[in-house]
């Protein structure tokens, strides 16, 4: 009996697997997306986030939005696309935002800017020396916008496996002359 308990272990521990479920992946509950929200933020499994924000105006022509990855220490996150896609709401896309930097920065520390080369970083790899490391993706979205529109970051690959990121809705909101993020 003693020599299939190692056995008997890993095959308990394979039981308990990933228990991740998504939440939402689109962000807007309502039709009109009438709900202004500063920001949100999606779980995906191990404890990664990712979540936007709203935009800014951009000093050159067009908007900015930035995006924060949060990885806890020992995990490592890769792309399986290389785009940040901007669409009209659950429609065709209107086109690929353009990754302007990316900044790293371990909780305990000071940002650095990580180089980009060719578009940008298609792997985030959390510091040894934090409990959690943010990646922040800053992008500028050059193309006239409609009264609405998402912003879906790339699929994610974690531990092996590929996840869908929700999809973050934006919309023009008359009294603040501004987009915003809404739901």
């Amino acid at each position: 009996m003693r020599r299939f308990a190692p056995f008997a272990l890993l095959f308990a521990l394979t039981a308990c697997g990933d228990t991740y479920t998504p939440g939402p992946l689109y962000q807007a509950t309502s039709a009109d997306c009438g709900t202004p929200v500063d920001a949100d933020t999606f779980e995906l499994p191990r404890g990664i986030t990712v979540s936007a924000t709203n935009v800014v105006p951009s000093a050159e022509e067009g908007i900015e939005i930035g995006v924060n990855y949060m990885l806890p220490r020992t995990t490592q996150v890769q792309f399986a696309t290389k785009y940040f896609q901007v669409s009209q709401p659950k429609g065709p896309l209107l086109e690929n935002a353009t990754v302007l930097n990316v900044y790293q920065r371990p909780t305990n520390g000071k940002a650095e800017v990580v180089e980009i080369v060719h578009g940008m970083p298609l792997t985030m790899n959390a510091v040894g020396t934090s409990d959690h490391t943010q990646l922040r993706y800053r992008l500028i979205i050059k193309g006239k916008m409609p009264q609405r529109f998402d912003l879906t970051p790339p699929d994610v690959i974690i531990g092996g496996k590929r996840y869908v990121s929700r999809t973050f809705t934006y919309r023009w909101f008359e009294d603040k002359q501004s987009y915003g993020m809404c739901r």
